[in-house]
């Protein structure tokens, strides 16, 4: 399974994000999407779309976090990252700090695709592909804007 990660978008979603993410078996959108338009065109995009809610956003429907689980795998969406991930919780997927993370913490892989519109702390802007394959290591790859 491969799964677009993308996060704080803020208004801003390149066309060229939009056609190389097509290919995707799901995209995961972590938080600031800001105007719901944005969200409507992920989702013209084709694949199924998973969302949580930033500090920046204003729709009231979308959750603060979603736990999923793919290809055997149990990952939590969130916008602003915890300290600390759920118990059984292999990934923790967030946005929030727009740059990109991939870190081991108590058994935990803290995963950040970095920020489209805004990067942080000189990262470029990015957004990541995440591979889930059961019984397979998790694979993950950032990609520049």
């Amino acid at each position: 399974m491969r799964i677009a990660v993308l996060a704080d978008t803020h208004d801003h979603l390149p066309e060229k994000v939009c056609t190389q993410i097509a290919s995707a078996d799901e995209i995961w959108h972590l938080g600031d999407v800001c105007e719901p338009a944005i969200l409507q065109r992920l989702r013209a995009v084709g694949p199924p779309v998973q969302i949580v809610r930033g500090n920046c956003d204003s729709d009231l429907d979308w959750p603060l976090t979603l736990d999923l689980e793919r290809a055997g795998f149990r990952a939590r969406l969130v916008h602003i990252p915890a300290r600390t991930a759920p118990p059984g919780c292999a990934l923790f997927l967030h946005g929030h700090t727009h740059v990109p993370r991939d870190e081991m913490i108590a058994g935990a892989r803290f995963l950040n695709p970095g920020c489209i519109t805004r990067p942080n702390c000189g990262a470029p802007a990015s957004y990541a592909w995440l591979e889930l394959e059961r019984g397979q290591p998790v694979g993950w790859s950032i990609v520049r804007v």
